[in-house]
């Protein structure tokens, strides 16, 4: 067997730090988020009952994490489940919208006029910021509560001011914005299944 060189090896240490970091925090979320993950279940599945809706924001790769989520419910989660479809909105994804709201209105309310527009009271409102302090976010959050929203905030580190605008804040527990996105997607999976396996299982 040829001798590994030690960039090979660097490599094979780097990548195994990586993995157990990542497994680290998400054994981490279970005793840190499990009470808020089934309060967020709770909400989306009496907002659902009550035909309303979850509207999704974020920024970067929060944002596609808002339309993976968003997909997750409006498609399915199970393969093997048959469900209609569970109404949810990714606010991301209209670059002309985005980017008109972003030039006349300023980035910080990049996600408000959507959510005065489409949401109702009784919607959720799924805002995702590792920092938790997004103001573009924070904005949507504080929009969404005075309409009567629901909302639901994916966070990380200490939660930002986030922490204090939302009615449900999951916090990673990292100070790793990769960890925190990786927990973000593995939560956001959670409650998809949970809800769909409530609802149609």
């Amino acid at each position: 067997m040829t001798d590994l060189s030690p960039t090979i090896l660097r490599r094979h240490s780097f990548i195994s730090e990586e993995l157990q970091e990542s497994a680290a925090t998400k054994a981490k979320i279970i005793g840190h988020c499990s009470d808020a993950i089934v309060k967020a279940v709770d909400a989306i599945i009496a907002a659902l009952k009550d035909r309303k809706k979850i509207l999704l924001c974020g920024n970067g790769g929060s944002a596609a994490d808002c339309q993976h989520i968003a997909t997750e419910f409006v498609i399915r989660m199970s393969p093997v489940l048959k469900r209609p479809g569970i109404p949810a909105i990714a606010l991301t994804t209209d670059s002309s919208l985005l980017t008109a709201g972003a030039n006349d209105l300023g980035y910080d309310h990049v996600f408000t006029r959507s959510i005065e527009t489409l949401g109702t009271q009784g919607d959720v409102l799924i805002g995702i910021t590792t920092s938790g302090k997004s103001e573009s976010v924070n904005s949507a959050f504080r929009a969404a509560g005075k309409l009567g929203l629901c909302t639901i905030g994916f966070l990380g580190r200490d939660g930002g001011n986030a922490i204090d605008l939302v009615d449900i804040p999951i916090v990673i527990p990292s100070e790793n914005t990769q960890r925190i996105q990786e927990g973000h997607i593995t939560v956001g999976h959670i409650i998809c299944a949970l809800v769909e396996q409530e609802l149609y299982g």
